[in-house]
């Protein structure tokens, strides 16, 4: 069985070599994970873009009976683009069946605790799988941005801002900048 694959274009024309390519890479997309129903492909061309290399961008959301992956990829070309998409798809796809039917060795239980289904027919995803505990170093934000390098965390690192006397969040934007988070109880 193949996936329904549906092409959504957004600023660009889509030829036929390229809508063939698109439906016949992503209709196979549930030879890596069975349940998967329906694939949806947006391409679009963001002419405005920061940098030439992103100007265009695949995204592609897989939709089965109890799973919704979604991946989005940018190029210089609509074809980069979208053979990064599928293979970050096909990624996705491996980690979400290993988390979901291998699971892990002592885990396992929890997993399919998680999956359970309750007497409304809603599932239920309560069960935390793992919890991390850290201490919280006071730092300026400077020092955590140092430290976030050092580190080499690539996405966010969290501190204990003495500048704001709060926890905040560091974190690296798609354009090579960085946003703080500063969390307020309302």
């Amino acid at each position: 069985m193949t996936a329904k694959v549906e092409i959504f274009a957004r600023n660009m024309d889509v030829t036929d070599r390229i809508k063939d390519y698109v439906t016949k890479k992503a209709s196979k997309l549930d030879r890596y994970l069975s349940e998967i129903e329906q694939v949806k492909v947006d391409l679009a061309f963001i002419k405005s873009a920061r940098s030439a290399r992103d100007r265009y961008v695949a995204q592609l959301t897989a939709r089965g009976r109890r799973a919704l992956l979604r991946t989005e990829e940018r190029a210089s070309d609509i074809t980069p683009a979208f053979d990064a998409a599928i293979d970050k798809m096909q990624r996705q796809m491996e980690r979400y069946k290993g988390k979901r039917y291998r699971g892990r060795a002592a885990g396992a239980r929890l997993v399919a605790e998680a999956a359970a289904i309750s007497p409304e027919g809603e599932v239920s995803t309560s069960v935390i799988a793992r919890r991390k505990s850290f201490d919280l170093i006071p730092m300026q934000e400077a020092e955590a941005l140092e430290q976030m390098k050092l580190l080499g965390h690539d996405n966010f690192f969290v501190f204990f801002n003495i500048e704001t006397d709060s926890i905040s969040v560091l974190y690296r934007r798609r354009d090579g900048t960085y946003g703080l988070i500063e969390p307020r109880v309302s």
